[in-house]
């Protein structure tokens, strides 16, 4: 009956446990566009009555047990988008015709048998934005092209070789992962192996603990180092001490709104024991290796800690997802068809699995996570799938050369440093710096390091002024060097303002607890006398404001992915102080001077000291109104009306800024418009919402995203904060995952031009225009210094 079904044009019976061999009848179906068959158990080999499916745009067969077979003749299959036969136990060579599928975006043959050379005719694939050809036998030489495209190649564990005139074997080149067995052949040497052992110091490591995609944190007597690197579908990463890597492979296939991510954070309060290892996971939407390197030879116990922070429990639609992967240890199946949620018996909740003797040989360590095709893919979205990982742990099962010695030296080191810390403290409470005039801080339960004075002033050479960033709101902002080589912003406030210390404590008591990527990170304080600091990470690209308005020569070229990728970046940070992490903020200040972008152009909110703690009642009626004219929303400004949609409005804004590339406060089109806003409004009544879209973007941009983001402006500047969404339902309108209202019948009059001076003036305020800029609609200054720095880092306006 099914071989009837000529007129089928969409077949997927992925995910099932249906079993047996794909029939030949498929070959009927000479309309079909679409066969997906992943995640069963059917076996191979692929009937060759497939070629007549000459109408096949998107095929996916993956994960096929059975004999070894040649891959089918696709030869009139040119209309191809998706060709996945990843895992079939294909054997031969790759088919030089696949060459003449030009529309083809995604090809991934990886995990089969394929041997000889890539073919040439591949390098016609012009559309090709993702090609996995890991794990088979190929030999040869890497095409040029692939080193050149830059599109998402992943190669590794293969016999290539490619020509290297830097003198540079990483296993990393652009975007091309070459990890494994290939080498470099080098006009300065002969062929090297990639990824070899060849770089290990004399002495080995025997311990390694890593908090995958989070922060470092200390969990009893272990630290467990940061993985941070924001990954991608090709991607091999060393860590900074060499001692562990991670190979990521994949894309998450159909998901067209939203950037992948490679690293998942908890949308809810976490109440595991060691729960701060459970904050965020690495995930991948096909596999995931993590090696330990320059490891001594041995036995070890591992560790791998799992927690499902993303499918929830319940009976709510987002609890219909199932996660499934395969985990090997040296090659070796350990875990099959796992699911941490059924095995950890629900969401949010950690597993640990233990395994003892493991072998380790030739100083390496791999633990490989595999998704074959079971489980969800759009449930609850669809770049959930896929093996994710919280933390790892190895520890040796022998006694390691030195042990005793070392033992002595750690001992010895920890009894001079309690001895260094009592006497500290001892002197600090001679001087009376412990008593009551310091026990706000005391209070606080900081989850950051303290410094000395001494260290600071050695790191901003004694505060030189070649090293000030800026001048923020309640003191200067330096760049210093700690001895270990790490780049900080150390942030000085005011030794002669009680509002300032009153902020001091506020921001540090609020930073300490909160850990998320979109956050500037808190490293530190340093509290000497009536010296109140705080240092933060550096941020390599200054603020947003000197990105999109600042001196010419200081502004950045930010293509459209890029401010795509920022709006997404702060509301996810947004969300997160509103609703995500254990506090509920509203940080009262959001403005381009206070979203800080690091090297690789993510953005982070920083400056803490306006925040406020959200109340169960979740209003806060406030005498002592803080923030930046041009950015408060109305309610907040005039009557000191104070909800997390406070913080919506001023996102609205930035939003807005960043889509037209210019100042809400310095841009004035006419002399009835003070603020940009303004004249978003009169182009919304004309039609001609396209006029807002800043011209340095040229055609370079997407129309569709670009005018979404202005109409989610409009949203989340309603007159009303009852019209605002909350920050979560406004992040999922940018990720595309909800519709966006219609704008229409919004309460969308303009408030700023009946502001005057009368009704918001200095005395409305806490500070004055110098310490936060207050300054209003005809006096607004042009960017400065103090606004936007020319240096680096953090911006405390």
């Amino acid at each position: 009956m099914l071989a009837n079904l000529k007129n089928l044009v969409d077949f997927r019976i992925s995910q099932t446990n249906l079993s047996g061999k794909i029939p030949d009848f498929i070959g009927n179906w000479t309309n079909l566009q679409k066969l997906h068959i992943q995640g069963t158990n059917m076996v191979g080999p692929i009937p060759s009555t497939i070629s007549r499916l000459t109408n096949l745009i998107d095929l996916r067969i993956s994960d096929m047990n059975g004999s070894t077979n040649a891959v089918p003749d696709l030869s009139t299959m040119v209309n191809m988008s998706f060709l996945i036969l990843r895992n079939c136990n294909i054997s031969g060579k790759l088919p030089d015709n696949l060459g003449r599928m030009l529309n083809l975006t995604v090809l991934d043959l990886s995990f089969n048998k394929f041997t000889g050379e890539i073919p040439q005719s591949f390098q016609r694939l012009n559309n090709i934005n993702y090609m996995y050809l890991t794990r088979n036998f190929l030999t040869g030489t890497v095409p040029g092209w692939m080193l050149s495209r830059r599109k998402d190649i992943d190669l590794s564990y293969n016999n290539l070789t490619w020509v290297d005139t830097l003198s540079s074997s990483s296993c990393q080149q652009e975007t091309v992962n070459l990890l494994g067995s290939s080498y470099t052949e080098s006009d300065l040497g002969k062929a090297t192996p990639c990824f070899t052992n060849s770089a290990c110091p004399h002495h080995k490591n025997y311990y390694l603990h890593i908090n995958c995609g989070g922060d470092k944190v200390s969990v009893g007597d272990n630290t467990y180092l940061d993985d941070r690197d924001l990954g991608s579908s090709s991607r091999y990463y060393v860590s900074s001490e060499n001692n562990w890597a991670f190979s990521s492979t994949g894309n998450f296939l159909d998901n067209e709104m939203v950037p992948d991510s490679y690293i998942e954070s908890n949308t809810s309060i976490l109440s595991m024991p060691d729960a701060k290892l459970y904050m965020q996971a690495r995930i991948s939407p096909i596999s995931l290796t993590y090696y330990g390197l320059c490891l001594g030879n041995g036995n070890y116990t591992v560790r791998l800690h799992f927690a499902e922070i993303r499918i929830t429990d319940g009976e709510s639609f987002t609890s219909l997802g199932r996660r499934i992967f395969d985990v090997y240890i040296q090659g070796k199946l350990v875990m099959k068809d796992f699911n941490i949620k059924d095995k950890a018996q629900g969401s949010n909740k950690a597993i640990v699995q233990n395994y003892s003797s493991v072998p380790v040989e030739n100083n390496t360590l791999e633990i490989r996570l595999y998704w074959a095709g079971k489980g969800t893919t759009s449930l609850p979205h669809k770049v959930f799938y896929g093996p994710l990982i919280s933390a790892i742990s190895v520890e040796p099962e022998f006694k390691p050369p030195g042990g005793e010695k070392a033992v002595k030296i750690v001992v010895g080191i920890l009894s001079s440093m309690l001895f260094l810390i009592i006497m500290i403290l001892g002197i600090l409470w001679w001087k009376g710096f412990l008593g009551r005039k310091y026990q706000d801080l005391r209070d606080l339960d900081l989850l950051t390091a303290s410094f000395t004075l001494r260290q600071m002033k050695a790191a901003t050479k004694n505060f030189n002024a070649a090293n000030k960033i800026c001048e923020g709101g309640f003191g200067p902002v330096y760049k210093g060097l700690l001895p270990d080589g790490t780049v900080i912003a150390v942030k000085m406030l005011s030794s002669k303002s009680r509002q300032g210390n009153r902020e001091f404590f506020n921001e540090i008591g609020m930073i300490s607890a909160m850990q998320h990527p979109n956050l500037v990170k808190l490293l530190g304080c340093c509290v000497e006398g009536i010296q109140l600091l705080l240092v933060y990470e550096f941020m390599e690209n200054n603020s947003l404001a000197r990105a999109l308005f600042g001196p010419t020569e200081y502004q950045l070229n930010l293509d459209w992915p890029t401010r795509k990728k920022i709006c997404l970046g702060i509301a996810r940070g947004l969300a997160y102080l509103h609703g995500e992490s254990r506090l509920k903020i509203v940080h009262r200040d959001i403005k381009p001077t206070n979203v800080l972008l690091d090297k690789d152009l993510n953005p982070k909110i920083s400056d803490f000291g306006l925040a406020r703690l959200n109340d169960d009642e979740n209003t806060h009626i406030s005498t002592r109104i803080a923030g930046t004219v041009g950015y408060m929303a109305p309610e907040y400004a005039t009557r000191g009306y104070l909800t997390d949609k406070a913080d919506v409005y001023s996102f609205g804004v930035v939003i807005l800024e960043v889509v037209s590339g210019k100042s809400n406060s310095n841009w004035r089109p006419t002399e009835d418009c003070f603020f940009l806003l303004d004249w978003a409004h009169v182009l919304l009544k004309r039609g001609q919402l396209k006029e807002l879209i800043d011209p340095r973007l040229g055609m370079e941009f997407n129309e569709k995203e670009a005018i979404r983001m202005i109409k989610i402006v409009f949203l989340c500047t309603s007159a009303s904060p009852v019209d605002r969404p909350s920050m979560s339902v406004v992040l999922s309108m940018l990720e595309g995952k909800t519709q966006v209202p219609d704008t229409t019948n919004l309460n969308l009059s303009t408030h700023y031009s009946n502001y005057s001076s009368s009704n918001l003036s200095e005395k409305s305020f806490s500070h004055s225009a110098k310490s936060l800029p207050v300054d209003f609609p005809h006096t607004y200054p042009t960017v400065t210094d103090s606004d936007v720095s020319l240096q680096s880092n953090v911006s405390m306006s």
